[in-house]
């Protein structure tokens, strides 16, 4: 397991280490470069392995994965899966009472949605090299690659059977991340989920909420 630290100045590092994580160090303020570090690091850690052989499964350090994580991603991985897209669920905690009414409005539990989210994805080494790595940018750095590896021909899948739970805090560290989502988007987006005219899709979302995208 590897964990990168960007502009970290809290006890992350020590914490990573007793749970012998192998951390790198990044100042970039910026998650696709941070996310980019790790995949090098691991890469450069695992040798020779041939890169169709490793699977890279990400995450955030403010998220909580489930104890079937890794091994239902490695399963849709050995079925044909070059990436593997899971949905997240806000902390209810971090929202008021109309935000949480407005998830649970616009998403059903057990439907994979299909949007892009960091905090649960998993990609082939071979894809994601492929496809030119994650970009140096401080947002959408995820949805990119995936768009990337879908116009290649890359095998998708998206999945809700083994969700995330990442925090609904208002304000996070990519300016146009889950946080803003969560405090500018979400309620506005129920209001209109029963408007009979179809809604736009933002940037942080396919065209297709099929399980697969061939």
């Amino acid at each position: 397991m590897w964990v990168v630290l960007d502009a970290c100045t809290d006890g992350s590092e020590g914490v990573a280490q007793a749970a012998g994580a192998a951390v790198v160090t990044v100042d970039a303020h910026s998650v696709g470069t941070a996310r980019a570090a790790g995949v090098r690091a691991a890469l450069e850690g695992l040798g020779d392995a041939p890169a169709r052989a490793i699977w890279t499964a990400h995450t955030d350090a403010d998220s909580v994965v489930p104890p079937n994580w890794l091994i239902h991603q490695l399963d849709l991985a050995q079925q044909g899966a070059d990436v593997v897209v899971g949905t997240v669920r806000p902390d209810f905690r971090d929202l008021d009472a109309e935000q949480v009414e407005a998830w649970w409005a616009t998403h059903t539990p057990g439907v994979a949605n299909g949007h892009v989210h960091g905090a649960n994805l998993g990609i082939r080494a071979s894809a994601l090299l492929d496809a030119g790595g994650f970009a140096d940018a401080a947002v959408h750095e995820d949805v990119w690659l995936v768009d990337e590896i879908r116009s290649r021909g890359g095998r998708l899948v998206a999945t809700d059977a083994a969700w995330v739970r990442t925090s609904g805090r208002p304000i996070g560290r990519a300016p146009g991340g889950y946080s803003r989502y969560l405090r500018e988007d979400l309620v506005p987006l129920a209001r209109r989920h029963h408007d009979p005219r179809p809604l736009q899709r933002g940037v942080h979302e396919w065209e297709h909420d099929a399980s697969e995208v061939a």
